[in-house]
Parts: structure tokens; sequence; C-alpha cells
């Protein structure tokens, strides 16, 4: 177990992900936020559906630190746990847009042929029309609610995944070591399970961690929209739709979550730009060159 940590803790993903302090901040303030999501009960004692027209349209105070609104709910207790809706939105939404997308990527680069044409040209049909144009017309057709709306927004998203899952495809099937598999009598099932697929992860894993926060902000949308989460259940974007008639007189309800939608997904896309760069072979070795490079000239200063 020791020697597992102690190669993860040397690893060059590792290395390059923490050596970037923008990077290991995005990290704190995700962890913070999830860890309060999930355990949301322990941090706030108001219940964020409970309405109570007596505080309604409050400002920022002891007791409401952001307020409340026009329900008299507080608002910080409702971001916290909208949180959990954005968050399993995201993770949900990703998980099947990367499965169904990796699945036809895989089809379409091993079959070829008039299989890989008609798949790949229903990807190019999907893509030309914006996502959150597919993501509202997908809500439109499965309706409102949590699950219908992770459908709505995965299946969105499934190009991008298929295309980039063909294009490993392609370029790992003509590698010595799966020409070495087929002629040791491998099928091409197995070498696409045991060789081809294993090299179509990384990639993804990358494209995921990117379109966490594409997901989130999609599901803000639909939700600002009246085609998101069902109410009263908390939901960041919901709260801007919200809020947003009241900019003139209070307008901490609106901007508070649009300021946490933004976090999120700024602190995403940021974790998956440095994540495709810690494993991009093209960049191998480069982290400790230019460690090295700047010693030499520290050491040339001095001298």
């Amino acid at each position: 177990m020791k020697k597992k940590l102690k190669e993860i803790k040397n690893s060059r993903i590792v290395k390059v992900l923490f050596a970037r302090k923008s990077v290991v901040f995005c990290l704190i303030v995700l962890a913070v936020l999830i860890l309060a999501a999930i355990f949301a009960p322990l941090i706030t004692v108001y219940d964020p559906y409970k309405q109570d027209l007596t505080s309604m349209l409050q400002g920022v105070s002891l007791t409401h630190p952001l307020g409340t609104d026009s329900m008299g709910r507080d608002l910080l207790t409702r971001i916290i746990y909208g949180g959990r809706i954005s968050f399993v939105v995201g993770l949900v939404s990703v998980l099947i847009a990367g499965g169904i997308g990796m699945v036809l990527g895989l089809i379409a680069g091993m079959a070829g042929g008039i299989i890989d044409a008609v798949i790949m040209r229903i990807m190019d049909a999907m893509m030309s029309v914006p996502m959150i144009i597919m993501a509202l017309f997908l809500g439109s057709i499965f309706g409102k609610g949590l699950g219908n709306i992770c459908l709505a927004i995965g299946i969105s998203m499934i190009p991008s995944y298929a295309r980039v899952t063909r294009g490993q495809v392609l370029t790992v099937r003509e590698m010595d070591y799966i020409t070495a598999g087929t002629l040791c009598g491998a099928s091409k099932f197995v070498n696409t399970l045991k060789h081809i697929l294993p090299n179509c992860i990384s990639s993804n894993i990358v494209l995921m961690t990117m379109n966490l926060g594409n997901a989130i902000l999609n599901e803000a949308a639909l939700s600002f929209l009246g085609m998101g989460i069902n109410p009263p259940t908390a939901s960041w974007g919901s709260m801007v739709n919200d809020g947003y008639k009241y900019m003139s007189s209070n307008p901490v309800i609106a901007i508070a979550p649009g300021l946490f939608i933004m976090i999120v997904v700024l602190c995403f896309n940021m974790v998956g730009d440095a994540l495709r760069d810690a494993m991009d072979p093209k960049l191998r070795g480069t982290l400790g060159k230019k460690k090295k490079k700047k010693a030499r000239a520290v050491k040339t200063v001095n001298a």
C-alpha cells in the first residue's frame, strides 16, 4: 500500500497538477464546495424548502449571511443544497455522454466502412446544433426532473466523446502491438477491449473533467429558462431565474448563485486544462526540463 501511494505521489501527472498553484487552489475550492453539498445538514440549521413569509427579501445579516429570497428561505442554505443538484447533474451527464460516446467511437473506429460513415454523420449533425439548443430540444421531449435533465444534457454531449474515441482508435489500431496480438490469435473484440480501449480512456477522462463545468452550466441555463429542475428543489439556475426580478431591490438573490456557477465552471475548466497537459505524451518530461533550466539560470546569475 505504501509503495502504491509513493508511486502515485511521484507520478508525472500528480507533479504537473500540483506544480500549478492555481490548479491546487481550484481543487481546494471544488473540494470545499462538494463537501459542503454532501454535509449540508451539518453546516446550516435552516430548511431550504420551508417558507417564512414574515422574513421575505431580507438583506445580509448575521442570522442570514446572504439574506432571504422572495419566500423567506435562507439564501445561503439554498445555495449549499443547490450544489447537490449541480454536481449530480454534472457527474451523471458526463458519465452518460462518456459511456455512450466511447462505445459509438469504438464501433465506428473498428468497424469502418458504412457503419463508421453512418455513426459519424449522425455525430456531425448533432454537433452542428449548439449544445444548449440540443439540450433544450431534448428537455422539451423528456420533460422536467433531475433524471430527464441529466439524460438530455448527456445525450447532447455524446458527439465529442465519439469523435475523440474514434480518432484514438484509428491511431492505436495501427500500432505494432495490435498487429502482434492479431498474429498471436487474438480476435478483434479481444484486441479492442484489452489494448485499444485502455489507450482511449485517458483522453476521455480529460474531456470528462472539462465537460463537468459545461454540464453544470447547461443545467443552470435550463433551470433559468424554466425547463430544468422542478420547484421548489434548490438549483442554482432556478435561483438566478427567481432572483433576477429583484435586481433593483435585492440583487444578492440573483448574483450569489450566479457567482457560484461561475466559480465552479471556472475551477473545473482549469483543472481539466491542467489534466490535459499532464496526460499529454508530447509534454512528457517538460516539467523537469523547466526546473533544470531555472536552476541553471539561477547558478549563472549567482556566478
